[in-house]
């Protein structure tokens, strides 16, 4: 199916732009969002007419979307999660809980604005792309750790994980030291002695 653009779509062009789409595409996503209109002559003369203010409303969205972006852009957001020794989390964070974590403190993101191609599925500080307009991308830190404590560790750039685990060599020498100094797994010198 023909569409013209209302606005600038990536991948496929800009406003004003008649393109080649598949008809699921338009019928499900375009067109319902206005983000097109069918190519048809009739709807050419409409949008000619009305390019001026689709191309002005554009630009007061793009100015909105600009003017939220510099609050939100570099911003970190801390995500508790429950995850295995090894940082696997048991399930994931997926874009709904990122657009959750920034609502929570006040940012307007939806769902559908979060880029995340696949879900978050280990420990750590994660960059995570919010399009606010097709022309405006920021970019946030979602912080997912175990606990608030190990979430400031890891803003302070210490990987948790192989702390934990440099953490309990450690204490499993120390405990091997210990059963070695006292005397742990050496035979007795003197029988016990036998009760009459």
């Amino acid at each position: 199916m023909k569409v013209i653009l209302l606005e600038r779509v990536d991948r496929l062009g800009g406003i004003g732009d008649t393109v080649q789409v598949k008809d699921g595409f338009a019928r499900n996503f375009l067109l319902p969002n206005q983000k097109a209109l069918r190519a048809t002559e009739a709807n050419q003369k409409i949008f000619d007419a009305q390019r001026a203010q689709i191309e002005a409303r554009n630009a007061e969205n793009k100015a909105q979307a600009e003017k939220a972006g510099e609050k939100l852009d570099g911003s970190s957001y801390i995500l508790i999660r429950q995850a295995g020794e090894t940082g696997q989390l048991y399930g994931s964070v997926a874009a709904r809980d990122v657009a959750e974590a920034i609502q929570a403190e006040g940012g307007k993101v939806e769902r559908s604005q979060v880029v995340l191609h696949l879900p978050i599925k280990t420990l750590g500080v994660h960059e995570v792309k919010v399009r606010l307009h097709a022309d405006v991308t920021i970019t946030v830190k979602v912080n997912v750790a175990r606990s608030q404590e190990e979430a400031e560790r890891q803003a302070r750039g210490e990987n948790v994980i192989a702390s934990q685990f440099e953490e309990e060599r450690a204490a499993d020498a120390e405990a091997a030291a210990d059963l070695i100094e006292g005397g742990a797994g050496q035979a007795l010198t003197e029988a016990p002695a036998e009760e009459a």
